[in-house]
């Protein structure tokens, strides 16, 4: 029976390790960001948190307006200030992070992700006789429509993680 448990064991050790390298083959690269693109995503981050947690628009509003005027008061420090300000703001948004982030019902975690999805044509259309008048885009699984030139809204493929409710 030891030989057994041994042998899962590694059996799993060998394809948590399989999965691992086929996730971080398929996530794009992150790009590098200017100071000003990391504040406005940090912004942006803490009003999608806050709108988990607070349910009330009248609420979200006004707690909406403090954490802009939290943001405009630092405007224009000087630079080891801002670095500074941004590690903790990336500390605090980590710290408020809600538990089961609410998420738009057609995204990866929500309750219509990839239901009922359209065939493809090709299935439609088995003779090859496609109408001149079909649609020629594709969709990505956030629903924005496909850059043509390479079929996919950013360079390299998406990976869905719906533990995190995101895609990388």
């Amino acid at each position: 029976m030891p030989q057994n448990s041994s042998h899962n064991r590694r059996h799993a050790a060998t394809m948590n390790a399989v999965i691992t390298a086929a996730a971080n083959q398929a996530r794009q690269k992150p790009v590098k960001l200017s100071h000003n693109q990391e504040v406005a995503r940090l912004y942006r981050k803490s009003l999608k948190t806050l709108s988990s947690w607070v349910i009330d628009r009248d609420i979200f509003l006004e707690e909406a307006t403090i954490m802009r005027s939290r943001f405009d008061s630092e405007r224009g420090c000087s630079n080891a200030k801002a670095v500074r300000l941004l590690k903790e703001g990336k500390a605090e948004l980590f710290e408020f992070t809600h538990p089961d982030p609410y998420c738009v019902p057609f995204m990866p975690g929500g309750s219509l992700f990839m239901r009922n999805p359209p065939p493809p044509l090709e299935i439609c259309f088995p003779d090859g006789d496609i109408p001149a008048d079909a649609p020629k885009h594709t969709l990505n699984p956030d629903m924005s429509v496909c850059m043509p030139e390479t079929g996919k809204v950013a360079v390299g493929s998406v990976l869905v993680d719906f533990g995190k409710k995101n895609m990388e």
